[in-house]
Order: structure tokens, then C-alpha cells, then sequence
């Protein structure tokens, strides 16, 4: 069977896969941004809700000479995070929720203690994590701070995320959160000291990348801030 034969009876690619998508083969081969990269070839290998596609491309080397790879990228979309904080209180508002791959890894139970998150799924970036705080924390939140984005696994996964960070207080858990049910989602909120969610960071209690940035990126912001006023009189 040809190439073109192939492609024609692809799901995804050629045929509609089960979302009704077409041309996911397309993705990444008129890229020309970078001289030294040459795209021969993309490949749909999985089409399940995310897409999973290998990549046949030249590469030129430092010393000039030019080699031919294989990569293979995992394309779920970019998404967004953010860190509540309420400074009067010295909290933060997280999630815990089941994670397969983490238990699958040698997790101990799954359970996972993030900041809230969520993919774009269409939106821009800040309508996308107002939805997913309001889904998953029930908090109706004020103005939003973006921080910085980040790809969190530039070796196989394309997403790129965007994190962001904002205050709260009581009056704006305005819902139960815990996520949406349909979509399997069954999250926990909770409420830590600051110093307790930066200690679990230490003794291996809070293992998600994403969480671990966000605190520390606040930690660092209130040192260069200096304490309180309230502490210093």
C-alpha cells in the first residue's frame, strides 16, 4: 500500500477518527521557522481524545552534518493553572483529586494535591481558568495575575501551559467545586497553611510540577515583597 493509500484510510488522518476528525496529519509539516529542521513526514498512531503522532524529520547538527529522526508528540491541547492565595490568612486553595498515571508510577495512592487546572479547550487563556477554578474550587474569582507559561514535557507532550495566580477569601467560594461529574471528575478542595503547602513540597507530599512552581514562584514574590506591615509593627 502506498503512502497516500494509507493516509486515505487513516482515522484522523484521511477518514474521520471517532470525534468526526479529519487531516490530524497535517499538524507540524509545513513548519519552516527553524532552517536547521526538515519535515518529511507525520503520522497519526493513536486518535483516541488526544492525538499521539510520529514525526519523521531531517536534523542539521552543530558540526553541520544532518541526521534523520523520529519523534513521537502528544498533542491534548494547551491549558491553564493558577494559584489562590489569600494574604490575610496565609492560605492556599488547592485540589486533590485520583491521577492513573501517577499511581501507575509508583504514586502511592493517586491522589494528587494541585493548584486548579484545566485544558483551553478552545477558549483564551484567562475565560479557560475562571471556568476551571469555578468548576473545581466553587470560587468565583476577581482579577487574575498571569505569571508566566511553560512547557512541562518538551520531549514527547506539546501542551504548553499558562499559569496565573489571584487572591481569594471566603466570600468568593460561592460553589461546592469538585469538578464536573460527567466528565469523571470527582475533586476535593482544600485549604492549607502557606507554610504547610511549601513543607509538603519537601517531604514529598505534593508531587505535581505544575503546584510546586506556582508555590514557589509565591514564595518568592512575598520575600522580595518583605513581611506584612502587620508584622512589622
Amino acid at each position: 500500500m502506498t503512502s497516500d493509500a494509507r493516509l486515505r484510510l487513516t482515522p484522523g488522518a484521511g477518514i474521520p477518527d471517532r470525534r468526526g476528525r479529519t487531516g490530524l496529519d497535517a499538524t507540524g509539516r509545513d513548519l519552516s521557522r527553524n532552517p536547521d529542521v526538515r519535515v518529511h513526514d507525520v503520522e497519526v498512531t493513536s486518535d483516541g481524545w488526544h492525538v499521539l503522532r510520529r514525526t519523521t524529520f531531517d536534523y542539521r547538527r552543530r558540526d553541520g552534518a544532518w541526521s534523520t529522526l523520529q519523534r513521537e508528540t502528544y498533542d491534548r491541547g494547551d491549558g491553564a493553572t493558577i494559584l489562590l492565595y489569600d494574604e490575610h490568612r496565609d492560605t492556599v486553595l488547592l485540589t486533590r483529586q485520583f491521577r492513573f498515571p501517577a499511581y501507575v508510577n509508583e504514586h502511592p495512592d493517586g491522589m494528587l494535591i494541585e493548584t486548579a487546572a484545566g485544558l483551553l479547550d478552545g477558549d483564551d487563556t484567562e475565560t479557560a481558568i475562571r471556568r476551571e477554578v469555578a468548576e473545581e474550587l466553587g470560587v468565583d474569582v476577581g482579577t487574575v495575575t498571569p505569571v508566566f507559561a511553560a512547557y512541562m514535557s518538551p520531549g514527547s507532550v506539546t501542551e504548553r501551559v499558562h499559569f496565573y495566580a489571584a487572591p481569594y477569601s471566603r466570600a468568593d467560594c460561592t460553589g461546592e467545586g469538585g469538578g464536573l461529574r460527567e466528565e469523571g471528575e470527582d475533586i476535593e478542595v482544600v485549604e492549607l497553611p502557606r507554610h504547610d503547602a511549601l513543607a509538603m513540597i519537601t517531604d514529598g507530599r505534593i508531587v505535581d510540577g505544575k503546584t510546586i512552581m506556582l508555590l514557589q514562584w509565591w514564595e518568592l514574590q512575598r520575600r522580595a515583597a518583605g513581611p506584612p506591615l502587620s508584622s512589622r509593627e
